[in-house]
């Protein structure tokens, strides 16, 4: 499986730490020790989880190497969709007039995206689908309850979109290696752990911590089952991408591996945890950057529980 192009949107409003003070009473100080976010990306006015979905998508069309009505399979990964009927895929099907693709929804809370990789590699595999566009809209704000003061100042908005194909179709592909996924609802706090109930308060986080520990945990798991087909373990990859959830997380996560915070990609200083759309809105922020024969492991941990991973060769 070949990732053909990425595209993203990030809103360009920010909240700083100092509004929370004022809405939850939680310092600039006592954020950034904990969660290392300063600002956090929110949707304006006019804007939601489908205009940032298209809009991503919109971005990634700049470089595919191929007409998106070719795309024969749509997956929209979220855990915030502004509609749970009319989902993003069919929305961008509509707006791109792609004549018969499958249209499909996936939600894994944070988990949701490697989760919609997942299925787009089933369906080509199955001989039923060739090319597919997968894409992530995290609405935050549009579910969060800012006077919460264990959650309210953690979310941000945004989007990403990754168009990907069975074959080879251009040498700017960029090859995955393997996917993983588990569903992890049997262990800690799972099902109660994160949770998003529209009419009981929004998005919470009750037992941060057991999602702390649980997190480390699991990221480095899911990183060991993807790279070990390869013959490799994750301290050999040249970069690696964790669900942005936490800067202590990450950090943690390279304290366990042993590895560098120079090796580790982030975005939550300023955008804070964009969700499910976060591990893979980093690789395509970088995506430029990255060099030829390099490998960079993504790994995500979800409410619900459940966790994530996959392996990248640009």
């Amino acid at each position: 499986m070949y990732i053909n192009s990425t595209g993203y949107y990030v809103p360009s409003a920010r909240v700083d730490n100092a509004y929370f003070e004022k809405v939850n009473g939680l310092t600039d100080d006592w954020i950034v020790k904990r969660t290392g976010i300063k600002t956090r990306s929110r949707a304006g006015e006019g804007e939601g989880h489908n205009s940032m979905g298209l809009a991503a998508i919109a971005d990634a069309l700049k470089t595919l190497p191929y007409d998106i009505k070719d795309v024969d399979l749509i997956v929209s990964a979220s855990y915030s969709p502004y509609d749970t009927v009319a989902t993003l895929a069919h929305i961008a099907q509509r707006e791109y007039d792609i004549d018969g693709a499958k249209a499909v929804y996936v939600s894994s809370a944070c988990s949701s995206f490697v989760n919609g990789l997942e299925i787009v590699e089933t369906y080509f595999a199955a001989g039923k689908a060739k090319k597919a566009l997968l894409v992530c809209s995290e609405h935050n704000s549009y579910y969060a309850n800012e006077s919460d003061p264990k959650a309210g100042h953690l979310w941000g908005d945004g989007a990403v979109a990754f168009f990907l194909s069975a074959d080879k179709v251009a040498d700017t592909d960029v090859k995955v290696d393997g996917v993983f996924t588990c569903g992890l609802g049997n262990i800690g706090k799972g099902p109660e752990g994160v949770l998003l109930r529209p009419k009981e308060g929004g998005i919470m986080m009750p037992d941060g911590k057991d999602v702390f520990v649980n997190a480390c945990q699991n990221m480095i798991r899911a990183l060991n089952e993807v790279t070990a087909p390869q013959g490799m373990t994750p301290s050999d990859l040249d970069y690696i991408i964790t669900h942005q959830a936490n800067k202590r997380i990450v950090a943690q996560v390279a304290h366990q591996l042993e590895m560098s915070d120079d090796s580790f990609l982030n975005n939550i200083e300023e955008l804070g945890n964009t969700g499910s759309a976060s591990c893979a809105l980093v690789f395509a922020q970088n995506r430029e950057n990255f060099k030829k024969g390099q490998k960079i492991g993504l790994t995500v941990f979800g409410g619900g529980y459940s966790c994530g991973a996959f392996l990248v060769e640009i």
